[in-house]
């Protein structure tokens, strides 16, 4: 069963990474424009973010493996569409279908392996096999992708998701039990609404705002409309018997935290690969194929470094993991900030430890959302950490992509344009760290003790 989840996991995390090598090729063949690169990794982030936490309650409520093999169905289909599509506009739809599946595979596993390991040590095992594979998936995506783009072309990077997923499917079907939540959650139309505008009307005007101008009408009032849609969706949720989101978990300072890692870690990595990708093409102009190669001692790093951290979660908690993950990001975003076009062995150290930083940070953030929570929501639970992945991998594309562009239109070369990017990094990279012993103290894990068992004492009334 833990197979079968890390499957889905091998598919969701791939399609992250792969498609970033294929940008370049993408951009020639469909004429695309930066903004629109930008869509085709944000299209997919953006449904992926905004769903997730509904269909984790999906889940609890309708079946997780019901929901999971629908999940692997609509993220093949979307795949298939993918690899058909002939203008930007298709493909940017199709990854939003893709998003769309992929939104109920990752936190519907994760509370698959929540029931299947209810020890706290053998669950922080299996996080560790699933954080393994989390790294190995993202690891190898830009080397698949960059040899499939350069040796058969772009639209074979979906192909891959396909036989995969039907093979998930079958195997589901016969070995993974269905589990339900003894009570779930009513749906909440209204919360998930606001959190879809949310997020959409930020994310496009990030995007859109260099190309429209800060100032225009309509990207204030994108930006105007996330802080309303925010504001009531804070307001709104506590006075629902069953809120989309229950805001009671933050009041778990390891929660809250493992959230806030998740946006940080996930905002500089989309980021890191957007940028890199289009540097190693345009910059250094190396094929797509050693644009993946180039890639590899990232990929070895996470590959080492996720099981390594999981044994340390299940051994000696989230700190260790946390503050090598925080020296990891710091020191490889430093690093780039020297960056030119003649960068060598430098940038193969910075993305060593960069991938030594995600490696390590990845367990510890799944560990942290779902330890000492009752299990009857650790679909929710898992779905709202992941949904911190999610979000912060579209706002890292968003803004990374939007600060080149803003900088490249004033005269600066690429290379130069992505240095503030990287001291952004490293401050995202310094909160980790901080947020890692704030974490770990004997206050904050008291924190996750109330609200466990404010909310198992709250099932166990109904």
């Amino acid at each position: 069963m833990l197979a079968i989840c890390c499957m889905s996991l091998l598919l969701v995390g791939m399609d992250v990474t792969i498609v970033n090598v294929a940008l370049p090729a993408i951009q020639h063949n469909l004429h695309a424009t930066l903004s629109g690169l930008q869509w085709v990794v944000d299209a997919y982030t953006l449904v992926v973010a905004s769903l997730l936490m509904l269909s984790g309650s999906m889940s609890d409520r309708f079946g997780r493996r019901r929901v999971f093999q629908v999940g692997l169905i609509l993220f093949s289909a979307g795949s298939l569409l993918c690899s058909l599509a002939h203008s930007i506009g298709a493909l940017i739809l199709y990854r939003g279908m893709q998003g769309l599946g992929a939104s109920m595979l990752n936190p519907v596993a994760l509370s698959i392996i929540a029931n299947v390991f209810p020890q706290p040590r053998d669950r922080a095992r299996a996080v560790g096999l699933w954080g393994a594979v989390a790294g190995l998936s993202l690891a190898i995506g830009p080397l698949v992708g960059g040899a499939l783009t350069q040796a058969v072309g772009w639209r074979s990077i979906f192909w891959i998701n396909i036989p995969i997923g039907i093979l998930a499917v079958i195997l589901t079907a016969r070995f993974v039990p269905d589990s339900k939540a003894p009570k779930a959650r009513a749906f909440d139309p209204a919360g998930q609404s606001l959190v879809f505008i949310t997020l959409a009307s930020l994310t496009y005007g990030v995007i859109e705002g260099p190309h429209s101008g800060w100032t225009a009408p309509d990207i204030i009032g994108l930006f105007a409309t996330a802080i309303v849609a925010f504001v009531l969706f804070l307001i709104f949720e506590p006075r629902r018997r069953e809120p989309l989101v229950d805001l009671r978990f933050f009041r778990s300072i390891p929660f809250s935290s493992a959230t806030v890692l998740a946006l940080l870690a996930f905002a500089s990595f989309a980021g890191f690969l957007f940028l890199n990708a289009l540097y190693l093409q345009q910059a250094r102009g190396l094929s797509a194929f050693h644009t993946g190669l180039c890639t590899l001692p990232l990929a070895v790093a996470m590959t080492i470094c996720a099981p390594l951290s999981g044994r340390l979660v299940g051994k000696h908690g989230t700190l260790p993991s946390l503050l090598a993950a925080g020296a990891g990001f710091v020191l490889s975003t430093l690093m780039l900030t020297q960056l030119s076009v003649n960068t060598s062995m430098l940038l193969m150290t910075a993305y060593t430890l960069f991938g030594v930083g995600l490696g390590m940070i990845n367990p510890a953030i799944t560990n942290s959302a779902v330890a000492g929570m009752p299990l009857a929501q650790a679909g929710v639970a898992a779905a709202i950490a992941s949904t911190g992945r999610q979000v912060g991998a579209a706002l890292g594309v968003a803004i990374a992509g939007t600060v080149v562009s803003t900088s490249h239109s004033g005269g600066i070369d690429f290379t130069r344009a992505t240095h503030p990017i990287w001291w952004l990094m490293a401050a995202c990279g310094a909160i980790v760290l901080l947020l890692g012993a704030a974490s770990n103290t004997a206050r904050a894990r008291a924190t996750t003790q109330r609200v466990a068992s404010l909310l198992a004492g709250e099932i166990h009334a109904k």
